[in-house]
């Protein structure tokens, strides 16, 4: 058995890597798969959204935990059973937060990758334990954006997985709405 991959993705801040590290991954046009999962929002998330939307009437909470609400859409592709998908999916298929405020959650930014956390005591040694990162099962099947580009995942986990998610005290992002 090999060595887990530890990766730093920021000074400081390291992740097992549990996926192939020859993975490539780019967002391409038109899906919009992974916007009708629910956005889980971080509570900086939240501090951030209330300067771009009225909080009351884009979240909702389930399980304890703050999410963007969904709704349904005009859209046959890439919404969820009963036709809903976030908030802020555009018509066009884009999102008004990335869009028009240059911002997205921390959730939406580590897809179609997960993020969960080791017992204390093991590699990397975090607070509650070992930030790892991993390929959603569920993408393999859904993300068109998987092994369509030379950008390899690895190299570029600073994209996937912003810094606040080493200041939660729980950054696991598989929490469904």
């Amino acid at each position: 058995m090999s060595d887990p991959l530890v990766v730093e993705v920021h000074a400081g801040n390291e992740v097992v890597v549990d996926f192939d590290p020859a993975l490539t991954f780019e967002c391409v046009e038109d899906c919009t798969w992974c916007c009708h999962h629910g956005v889980l929002l971080y509570e900086p998330d939240l501090l951030a959204l209330a300067d771009c939307a009225n909080l009351g009437e884009v979240t909702t909470q389930f399980q304890g935990r703050d999410f963007v609400r969904q709704e349904s859409k005009d859209r046959d592709d890439h919404v969820d059973e009963d036709g809903e998908a976030c908030y802020f999916l555009r018509d066009d298929g884009l999102c008004s937060l990335h869009a028009d405020h240059d911002w997205k959650p921390a959730r939406c930014s580590v897809f179609p990758l997960e993020v969960t956390v080791d017992e204390p005591g093991t590699l990397t040694s975090r607070r509650g334990g070992d930030i790892r990162v991993s390929v959603r099962e569920s993408a393999h099947d859904h993300c068109d954006g998987l092994h369509v580009s030379e950008r390899r995942v690895v190299d570029n986990l600073g994209a996937f997985l912003p810094a606040v998610l080493w200041e939660l005290d729980d950054p696991t992002t598989l929490a469904v709405l």
